[in-house]
């Protein structure tokens, strides 16, 4: 599991993220707070994280790191709207994030098969994987 730092490090991503379009929207700033839930992130700290620089971390482990992507396109689809800028965005994360740009490619055509969007664990999993084998 992520250190407390990395926790930190991955919201932050996710904050800034959300503001690609200058605004957090309710249903973004609800996503998050159950992303911090999930990392055990107390709701003051998260919080504060809308308002000061966290140092970012790079995953180590290959599944944080497509995992990080698939909370990244379930938070940018959570208003079921897409702008180019978002999407560009988040394609530039997946390559910093050292994922093969083929799988980043399949996962943003693939979504738009899915009720909302939402992308099934086990199908970004086997996107990934052929990709790996």
């Amino acid at each position: 599991m992520s250190t407390y730092k990395e926790k930190l490090s991955i919201l932050s991503e996710m904050i800034s993220f959300a503001r690609v379009n200058n605004k957090i929207k309710k249903s973004e700033y609800d996503f998050l707070l159950g992303v911090a839930n999930q990392l055990e992130v107390d709701h003051k700290t998260f919080d504060s994280l809308f308002h000061r620089k966290v140092e970012k971390m790079t995953l180590k482990l290959e599944s944080d790191r497509i995992l990080q992507f698939h909370r990244l396109v379930l938070l940018m689809n959570v208003d079921r709207e897409q702008s180019e800028q978002e999407i560009e965005r988040l394609h530039n994360i997946g390559l910093r994030l050292g994922l093969p740009p083929a799988a980043i490619d399949q996962v943003l055509k693939v979504m738009y098969n899915y009720p909302d969007m939402v992308v099934p664990p086990e199908v970004l999993i086997n996107i990934f994987k052929t990709y790996y084998n």
